[in-house]
């Protein structure tokens, strides 16, 4: 259930801060999302997938504490990364 390359290339280069960024919180957090995204799709339709329920609640929490570190070291880039992303909290 990973990303392919295109559509993960894409999503680098639109969160990037950087050329040839790839490892920034925000790079991080807006492949997570797009990976969990698709994922709580697939629960949708795999109710009973328990393996795959573990993988995303894995990936939800590993989200979470980069949006906290990156909450602590710069709230600006927090907030523009939660409304870009459309992420609540």
């Amino acid at each position: 259930m990973s990303l392919q390359g295109k559509a993960k290339q894409e999503v680098i280069k639109k969160y990037a801060t950087k050329k040839d960024d790839t490892g920034s919180p925000e790079v991080q957090v807006a492949i997570l999302t797009t990976r969990i995204n698709e994922l709580s799709e697939h629960m949708q339709t795999h109710k009973k997938d328990l393996h795959s329920r573990r993988g995303l609640l894995a990936m939800v929490a590993k989200r979470r504490k980069l949006l906290d570190y990156l909450k602590k070291k710069n709230e600006k880039r927090y907030q523009d990364l939660i409304a870009s992303l459309g992420i609540r909290r």
